[in-house]
């Protein structure tokens, strides 16, 4: 039941967008901006209220175990990544959407509820040393891959610049671009991890401030996506039969395998339950974010965060038959 309410909330928040794009509420500038706001400021806040709200944390030798477990998993997605595109033959302009969209799952929205549904609210503990994975991942490699065409080269190569970047400057030279990594996601990452570490105390103006920004990004990003949507006609979505083979590749047999995976190592019940739903959650949102601020393929990440949200109203319960979790 409480993955059928968070498929209802996503898809009326999408459904916001795609009226306020027919209604010419929304324009491809007001989009763009939206999108920098997410990615720049409302997703940056989420991450930092998470290491803020000290009760919501696990320390020590817990906390290290999950950490490199979450590190491992996104160790071994990133090389399966690497793989995949050329696998599935998708153009080399597409490698690095489906890199990204294969990599992170919708873990905040969708992922965190259901965690907190089946297993409480303190086994969303045990899962935020994936959020913290994730998010130095995103803002990193994720940019990477969807900066242009970036993601048809090698990581290695430094790609291109960012055709979308807020700043309208050309695109930057290869090398080390200190601008693209030093950003506003790695910069709260950072932050919220010395917080979390010190248990440094916020006042709680403060604490409300960064939760009330940080609770504008399901919403923003879910309007943004309608947004997009309502520019791609509905018999698209099923159409890409690239798109849909994806689509099911990962959301049943990576979270099977994935899941069979963690239990052989011989985690807790609860952990293995947390890593299954991470595993099996939809493509992330953040994908379309990002595609859309640094130049990637806006359409198919958008096409591929609808299609897997809607699949995933039966994957996720048919994955935890599959695998007993």
């Amino acid at each position: 039941m409480i993955l059928l309410k968070q498929m209802m909330v996503l898809f009326l928040l999408m459904l916001v967008g795609v009226v306020c794009r027919k209604k010419s509420v929304l324009n491809d500038e007001a989009a763009r901006r939206l999108s920098s706001l997410v990615v720049k400021v409302a997703n940056p806040a989420l991450i930092l209220s998470s290491s803020i709200n000290q009760e919501s944390v696990i320390r020590g030798e817990e906390f290290l175990q999950i950490f490199l477990l979450a590190a491992g998993i996104y160790a071994a997605l990133l090389l399966a990544a690497q793989f995949l595109p050329v696998l599935l033959g998708a153009g080399r302009s597409e490698y690095g959407v489906y890199r990204v969209m294969f990599i992170f799952s919708n873990i905040g929205f969708m992922g965190f509820p259901m965690i907190s549904a089946v297993y409480g609210s303190q086994a969303l503990l045990k899962a935020s040393p994936f959020l913290i994975v994730f998010n130095c991942l995103v803002y990193t490699y994720g940019i990477q891959m969807l900066s242009g065409d970036a993601g048809a080269k090698s990581v290695s190569a430094g790609g291109t610049g960012a055709k979308g970047a807020m700043n309208g400057e050309p695109g930057e030279s290869t090398g080390l671009q200190w601008k693209r990594i030093l950003n506003m996601g790695v910069l709260a990452c950072i932050l919220s991890l010395a917080l979390y570490l010190l248990a440094v105390p916020v006042p709680d103006f403060v604490e409300s401030a960064v939760d009330y920004l940080g609770g504008l990004t399901t919403p923003l990003s879910m309007i943004i996506i309608g947004d997009s949507l309502a520019q791609i006609p509905l018999k698209q979505l099923f159409a890409d039969k690239r798109l849909l083979i994806f689509s099911l590749l990962k959301l049943i047999p990576v979270p099977v395998l994935g899941t069979f995976a963690v239990l052989a190592l011989g985690v807790s019940p609860e952990v293995a339950g947390v890593c299954m739903i991470i595993f099996a959650a939809p493509v992330a949102s953040m994908t379309v974010m990002l595609a859309q601020e640094y130049g990637g393929s806006l359409e198919l990440a958008t096409k591929g965060v609808a299609l897997t949200t809607l699949l995933s109203v039966a994957t996720i319960p048919l994955v935890s038959l599959i695998t007993g979790v």
